[in-house]
């Protein structure tokens, strides 16, 4: 008889534990001296239909409430309330009226209020019952090298009439959106923030303002109601479980972007809401005594993530984001903050992170993070160990530099082509450790960072003053959109040449949703509360952008198929390639070695196909040709005659219409090495040819 699936037990210690019979409640708080929960039959309700008092003596272990309420269940809704003392200079805010989110609420229903005493009532938390048919599906185990990840927001994907889905805007309106995923190749959707998260909070003094990328986290085990196609209690969390094993089913990953440096509790001027009205001193990291909040992430507050409680959550949560949804992996945002202290100070080894490093249920998930913080703190190439890959920022600006044509960027191009070895092979990390962007949410999208020199942010309220100044962007002779022909057709190479260098690139290639098919935010490079058009995915443009669509789905298509593209190693310059080549060689634009020196910002690499497998696929060597400058240049075809002894076929020439400007690997035109290439000013062109197949021996098993 075989053996019944593998199961695990309840994971979580704390929140709305579900029974036969009941609910336990169960919640941490130090110095609390009282504890309530408040038990509601719907979603608007203003008031509880039910109080139960917590009693100290028989209800409460250490520092740790627990009541086991008979006769509840699935969807029943509810919040904690504290009493304890209210000492704001030294950092306790307990405050016996707040309706409390409980910090490891599964799930969030209903709007924010605000009561007839002024204070703010949160959503009601909501019991939950995790089963699922998972139908079988497990997480993909993809490798982090073969992975290309397209990062986008879950409501803004299909928010637009554009998008013709039947549930806009919601986890369903993704699954619908699949196919589409599918056709571009992508192995990983990242999702900005799904945490659940205030989208507005209303105010006395004004309208609220809308919170629309999500980085206002609320509730860290919960998903976001808001982006779900039902509206009864709890029901986003069976849709993106669904929309999870649709993604799984199509082979696309699914990482989550999370937010585990500050809440929407905001500073001490905020409001109590969860966190604040349970263990202020414990959950965020307080200056003055006490009296005032240390802010390194720019919105109010820090939370205390090493401290051992809060480290707890942190690590419970990514679990039960592993165990309970199947997600692949996590971003984490602001990740240096992770390496602070109580006090701030830099740790050299941060417990929590290394909680997250070794923990053995996120062994099989990718962790990346984003290795900078809003206070200074800048780790790109030096973030904990070998477990965590990282945004590099380094990559971003580099890439941009060189394609508008700054001074003497060639080598720093180099550098970013070949996988960023400065940054991450002194500390035995490899290429894959290097998640390479170019756009990303946070910045302009790639067809503004052709069109605009400078940030638009003016609708977002703030005078212009918000979102980085430093854009390394262009606008090639006019501000926006026009209708010169000449400076249309600049910007067309340049989106061209900065996604095929990104996607040619050693590394993880990150496309951000919409930079296939030139999506426009008309200049805004901080879009954070455009919940409108400007921020969402204009599905009109897959259409009229089709030659841009084209181009990209080719570059993701021979990335997957090409291993020369997805090394595990560092190139080293050796004969490490398929027929006795070097791994990667540089020439300059008469064909020899490159000087570094040299003020032409042109620069030919050669990507040697590798002699042993490295992934799946087959292997091709590559040349890319590459021209910042303003005009027209000639290349000769590097001197070496092992490079010209091999067949080599056009891939891409920016410089060229579509449908010239790309072919299906291996079936562009063959080229003749003897003849100069002409590019024009701004164009990149990509050569590739096939490699002799590495031999395979065949090992003999054991004899019978």
């Amino acid at each position: 008889m075989p053996l019944p699936a593998l199961q695990f037990s309840q994971p979580l210690p704390y929140g709305a534990v579900l029974h036969d019979k009941g609910v336990q409640f169960v919640v941490y708080s130090r110095s609390a001296t009282g504890m309530r929960v408040l038990l509601y039959d719907g979603p608007g309700d203003a008031e509880p239909a039910e109080v139960i008092t917590l009693d100290p003596n028989k209800d409460r272990w250490g520092d740790i409430w627990s009541i086991f309420v008979p006769g509840v269940g699935p969807g029943q809704l509810y919040h904690f309330q504290a009493d304890g003392p209210f000492d704001p200079e030294r950092g306790q805010r307990f405050d016996g009226r707040a309706r409390l989110i409980d910090p490891y609420a599964r799930a969030l229903a209903g709007e924010f209020t605000l009561g007839a005493d002024g204070l703010l009532r949160p959503p009601k938390c909501v019991v939950v019952d995790d089963s699922f048919d998972w139908q079988g599906d497990r997480h993909l185990r993809r490798e982090l090298a073969d992975t290309v990840i397209y990062e986008l927001h879950v409501r803004g994907f299909t928010a637009s009439p554009t998008s013709g889905v039947a549930h806009p805007g919601t986890y369903r309106g993704v699954i619908e959106k699949i196919p589409y995923l599918k056709s571009l190749g992508v192995t990983a959707v990242e999702l900005m923030p799904v945490h659940e998260f205030a989208a507005a909070i209303p105010t006395v003094d004004g309208p609220p303002r809308t919170n629309y990328w999500g980085y206002d986290p609320l509730a860290f085990f919960a998903p976001h109601s808001g982006y779900a196609a039902g509206t009864e209690p709890g029901c986003q969390v069976r849709e993106f479980k669904e929309m999870v094993r649709a993604l799984h089913a199509a082979g696309i990953e699914v990482i989550l972007d999370v937010v585990f440096n500050h809440t929407a509790e905001g500073n001490q001027l905020g409001p109590t809401l969860s966190f604040k009205g349970l263990e202020n001193r414990v959950y965020y990291m307080l200056g003055d005594g006490g009296s005032t909040y240390r802010n390194y992430t720019g919105c109010g507050n820090t939370i205390n993530g090493n401290h051992p409680i809060v480290r707890e959550l942190i690590f419970l949560c990514l679990r039960h984001w592993v165990h309970n949804y199947h997600i692949d992996g996590f971003r984490f945002d602001l990740a240096s903050i992770l390496s602070r202290d109580r006090n701030g100070d830099i740790l050299p080894n941060p417990p929590v992170v290394e909680v997250i490093t070794e923990d053995p249920m996120l062994a099989d998930t990718k962790i990346i993070a984003e290795a900078w913080d809003a206070a200074g703190a800048y780790q790109v190439g030096s973030f904990a160990s070998l477990r965590w890959a990282e945004w590099n920022g380094r990559y971003r600006d580099d890439v941009r530099r060189y394609w508008r044509g700054d001074f003497a960027q060639t080598g720093h191009l180099a550098t970013r082509l070949a996988g960023s070895s400065d940054l991450y092979a002194n500390n035995g990390r490899q290429p894959f450790h290097s998640i390479n962007f170019v756009t990303s949410h946070d910045g302009f999208t790639l067809q503004d960072l052709v069109s605009y020199r400078e940030k638009h942010n003016e609708a977002n309220g703030e005078g212009n003053r918000d979102g980085d100044n430093n854009n390394f962007s262009d606008n090639y002779g006019v501000e926006g959109p026009t209708k010169r022909t000449d400076v249309n057709a600049v910007r067309g190479r340049q989106v061209r040449n900065l996604m095929a260098t990104l996607l040619l690139s050693q590394g993880v290639p990150m496309i951000l949703a919409g930079d296939e098919c030139r999506r426009t935010q008309q200049g805004n490079n901080n879009a954070w509360c455009q919940d409108n058009p400007v921020s969402w995915f204009d599905w009109r443009l897959v259409e009229q952008e089709a030659d841009m669509v084209r181009f990209v789905r080719e570059l993701v298509a021979l990335r997957r198929s090409n291993p020369t593209l997805r090394r595990r190693d560092f190139l080293v310059g050796g004969t490490s390639a398929a027929g006795s080549l070097p791994d990667v060689e540089w020439f300059s634009p008469d064909g020899v070695h490159i000087d570094w020196y040299a003020a032409d910002g042109s620069l030919a690499c050669f990507f040697g196909a590798p002699t042993a497998e490295s992934g799946d696929g087959v292997p091709r060597h590559v040349i890319v040709f590459a021209h910042a400058g303003s005009a027209p240049k000639t290349f000769h075809f590097p001197q070496a005659e092992a490079l010209r002894a091999i067949p080599w076929r056009l891939f891409i020439d920016t410089g060229r219409p579509s449908p010239a400007d790309i072919h299906p690997a291996g079936a562009g035109p063959l080229i003749d090495v003897a003849q100069p290439l002409e590019l024009s000013d701004r164009a990149l062109v990509c050569l590739l040819a096939d490699a002799q197949p590495p031999v395979r021996r065949r090992i003999a098993g054991p004899r019978s």
